[in-house]
């Protein structure tokens, strides 16, 4: 469905992960070997917050229709900025249209957002969960993609004061109006949540067979695993990756995130915590896992 890549740590290009990595975003663009969809090639975007920016900073973002490796654009920007904090996200659409307000991240205030994933038969329920969304918020939802709804949902239930609780009531709400619907597995995907200081990283699916998502291992970690590798040493000791599938073939840098989980990553590094693991036991189908 789509592909996206979060980081955190020192002010770094953006094309280091975007464009230079073995398996980058632009490769995955192209040809992604977990992804439920080979080419995700229906737009992309990136956003970043400014480098030494703070909690109150707004991100700046760059959404465009076109596939991400056949855009100079991303290429000059991508090469020209410096973050230390930014998201990158490329495209398969669930739903048409191909248009900028569709692309990922979404932004609203000093908040980013993007998603992998569906909410299931989301034209039948489409009107009920914007009917959730907070009418202060309503105006600023800008395009006809769940993904946005979903963010807007969870605003509504206060992600400014509790990032984790907020998604969770977004997603709860979901699957309330999906299963009214008889829509058995409402919610499927892998959300990243970002204030400028600390990213939150859910992998979920009402059918607790989620979209695939890894982060990497700590630098100094990394550093003793491949002191050979060059490339690796351009980050510093704070640098820290979540991403839809590995961004290189080596083994042990990227480790699977576990299934109903958030991964929060801050200036300590991660912390994982179960999320909605307990209160949303569902039976399971003898259907293979899904990647994506």
């Amino acid at each position: 469905m789509c592909r996206w890549l979060a980081y955190s740590g020192g002010p770094l290009r953006p094309s280091t992960l975007v464009l230079d990595a073995q398996n980058s975003i632009v490769a995955q663009s192209l040809n992604s070997s977990l992804g439920a969809e080979p080419v995700n090639g229906d737009g992309f975007g990136l956003g970043w917050y400014p480098s030494g920016g703070t909690r109150d900073d707004t991100p700046a973002i760059f959404h465009s229709t076109e596939p991400a490796w056949n855009d100079a654009n991303l290429r000059e920007l991508s090469t020209a900025i410096e973050s230390p904090m930014f998201f990158a996200h490329v495209r398969a659409a669930t739903h048409p249209p191909i248009q900028q307000t569709n692309c990922h991240p979404f932004r609203h205030e000093h908040w980013m957002f993007m998603h992998n994933g569906a909410i299931d038969e989301f034209p039948t329920i489409k009107r009920d969960l914007t009917m959730a969304v907070d009418p202060a918020l309503y105006p600023y939802i800008q395009g006809t993609t769940d993904s946005e709804v979903l963010f807007y949902l969870a605003l509504s239930y206060g992600l400014r004061d509790d990032p984790i609780s907020a998604v969770a009531a977004a997603i709860r709400k979901v699957e309330e109006i999906g299963h009214a619907h008889d829509i058995r597995f409402p919610m499927q995907g892998t959300l990243a949540v970002a204030d400028g200081k600390t990213i939150w990283a859910f992998r979920y699916s009402t059918q607790h067979r989620t979209r695939s998502l890894f982060h990497s291992v700590d630098i100094p970690t990394l550093l003793e695993m491949y002191p050979d590798i060059e490339r690796f040493k351009i980050f510093d000791r704070r640098a820290h990756l979540v991403v839809s599938e590995p961004l290189n073939d080596l083994p042990g840098v990227f480790l699977e995130v576990p299934e109903s989980t958030v991964v929060v990553l801050d200036g300590s590094g991660y912390h994982h915590e179960a999320f909605l693991d307990d209160e949303h036991e569902v039976e399971r189908s003898g259907e293979p896992a899904l990647h994506g």
